[in-house]
């Protein structure tokens, strides 16, 4: 081996490795990473190698792709020693793992396996300049080439993994050189979410989707043609977002995205969140590309995507799906993709939203093709990866039974809400009692049509805090004893000092409390059932019933409807109103005199 670099390792590997490794006798195991969305497939095969003292895990990156931003980091958070390319290229390794044919893996010294990354190969991209290229091959199909799976006429990997045959097909076509890598292995990332479908109301909840509700997913690949990209004959997203919540009811859908990681990472999670501001304000959640984006998939009721694989990934589940971006020309003509883009229902960015909503869900037929092209062995990829792995690798397979990792249970992420709500309200005569009809907006350009009287309520930490002089309604969520804020009616007496025009301050304590402040000084505790309910819809229940002159007798209850859900809510009111206006610092907790 040549002299050592100052920045390879060297512990486990290394000249002198023999001297300073506690388990110097393990086969090396070298995953190889190209950037991070390759990454996310190495994640899922990890765990096949778990509770192995025979196999000491190794990383390196190639450095050859242009979306290099989060790998050390990704890396750091796996824990594998991590060894400079240079140096992994110089140490004999019993296996390397890749998810991807980029870069100079011809170089790596040891047997080879490249699993794919998305759902099979279906993308095309520019060749390298390899000494195949023909006339007719500048944009083949990425991984079905000899461009990327042959160095010198010989194929690159031991084992190519396809999760389909009809991508041996393809391959025979394309490269017939490297049909004898191939091995059918199934989908591990496909697996993991087939394995936790069952989980899906937990996902839903985790995600404050209420019920009722509907979570409409938007996801976007990278690429200047996909949904997120303005490279297409329209620049879609600029006129979506705020469509989303102006034409979409609140109470009736839940938004959230999932990203590809290379658009996080091209471009920067901090410039993610500022281009996606207002409608983040608005309710909508950014999804973690890594841990997050399977299991909103399998929580959503219907997804807004492009030529991605995670929108195949959904129509695979039965999902329906809408293309807001669908360029064939950067997919295989053959591909399962391509079919599947040429058929699905496509976005008009330019008509009302909620009508192709409802034509979409309502008339959903799954295409034939996704479910059946994702995987020829659904749930059998842990077993047919860790056998390949060991065969290449030369040692009999532990003994246990081989399972991939489930997904985990994401943290609680209810819908951000600081973003002005235009509501209609309609007093109706329900059969069980007094009923309120609310329709929400989030911050909408122009007044939402439809019947009934309109409010305009505000969270108090709102980006605008000029909206508030407008407000009939202001919202604070909180806990219930927060010293910064004073109590609920402290904050809610102050609110009114402060803002003449507003009718109601209503001081919210999720899942289901709310304590309400009229300006005439009367204060109101409103419970509700079941859980899940949004106590700031309550709030503008009350506020249109007293604006209706209704009285609020011992007992009241209301049946607040939003979307397709009811809640009861009871409605107590606790405190007469006062003489004296409330000092500006709201200390004593008295209410402001009545206007």
């Amino acid at each position: 081996m040549r002299e050592r670099s100052d920045d390879w390792i060297r512990v486990p590997v290394g000249d002198e490795a023999h001297r300073w490794a506690t388990r110097g006798r393990c086969k090396r195991v070298l995953l190889v990473v190209h950037n991070v969305t390759a990454a996310t497939r190495l994640l899922d095969v990890i765990p096949l190698f778990r509770d192995d003292l025979r196999i000491q895990l190794l990383a390196t990156c190639t450095g050859s792709s242009p979306f290099g931003a989060g790998v050390t980091a990704l890396l750091a958070s796996v824990g594998v020693p991590v060894l400079p390319w240079e140096q992994a290229t110089r140490i004999p390794v019993d296996l390397a793992i890749s998810a991807s044919f980029g870069g100079q893996l011809d170089a790596i010294r040891g047997k080879l396996v490249v699993l794919s990354h998305g759902v099979g190969y279906n993308k095309t991209l520019a060749a390298p300049d390899t000494g195949h290229r023909t006339p007719d091959t500048g944009h083949p199909v990425f991984g079905l080439a000899p461009e990327w799976l042959l160095a010198d006429g010989a194929p690159v990997a031991d084992a190519m993994v396809l999760s389909h045959p009809e991508q041996l097909d393809r391959l025979r076509e394309a490269c017939p050189e490297a049909v004898a890598t191939a091995v059918l292995g199934g989908d591990p990332c496909f697996d993991r979410i087939l394995a936790a479908r069952h989980h899906r109301d937990r996902y839903r909840r985790a995600l404050g989707v209420r019920p009722g509700q509907r979570l409409l997913l938007l996801n976007s690949t990278w690429n200047p043609a996909s949904l997120f990209g303005d490279g297409g004959e329209e620049d879609v997203l600029p006129l979506l977002l705020p469509r989303l919540t102006e034409e979409l009811p609140l109470d009736d859908y839940r938004l959230a995205a999932v990203l590809h990681p290379n658009i996080w990472h091209g471009h920067g999670a901090g410039q993610i969140r500022l281009w996606l501001d207002r409608a983040r304000r608005a309710g909508l959640t950014l999804v973690d590309p890594l841990d997050g984006w399977r299991q909103a998939l399998i929580a959503s009721d219907l997804v807004l995507g492009d030529f991605g694989s995670v929108s195949y990934y959904a129509a695979a589940l039965g999902t329906p799906v809408l293309l807001g971006a669908a360029p064939l020309d950067l997919l295989g003509p053959t591909s399962p993709v391509a079919d599947f883009v040429r058929r699905a229902p496509r976005l008009d960015p330019f008509a009302p939203l909620l009508p192709q909503i409802d034509r979409l869900l309502h008339g959903h037929q799954p295409l034939p093709g996704p479910a059946e092209l994702t995987s020829s062995a659904p749930g059998r990829s842990a077993e047919l990866l860790r056998g390949l792995f060991y065969r290449l690798i030369g040692t009999p397979e532990p003994a246990g039974r081989a399972v991939l990792e489930p997904l985990p249970l994401p943290p609680h992420e209810p819908a951000p809400r600081r973003a002005p709500l235009r509501v209609l309200t309609q007093l109706l005569d329900g059969a069980e009692g007094p009923e309120i009809a609310l329709h929400r907006y989030a911050d909408p350009r122009h007044e939402p049509q439809g019947p009934g009287e309109g409010q305009l309520a505000v969270p108090e930490d709102t980006l605008d805090p000029g909206v508030l002089a407008l407000a009939d309604l202001i919202l604070r969520h909180g806990p219930a004893h927060d010293p910064r804020l004073g109590t609920p009616q402290a904050w809610a007496a102050e609110v009114l000092e402060r803002h003449p025009s507003c009718t109601l301050a209503a001081y919210l304590t999720e899942p289901d409390g709310c304590t309400a402040l009229h300006r005439d000084g009367t204060l109101f505790r409103l419970t509700a059932a079941p859980a899940g309910a949004d106590p700031a819809a309550h709030a503008s229940a009350l506020l249109a019933w007293l604006g209706a002159g209704r009285a609020v007798p011992p007992g009241l209850e209301l049946a607040v409807r939003t979307g397709a859900g009811v809640d009861r809510v009871k409605v107590t009111a606790v405190a007469p109103g006062s003489a004296g206006a409330a000092p500006r610092d709201g200390r004593d907790g008295s209410p402001p005199s009545p206007r």
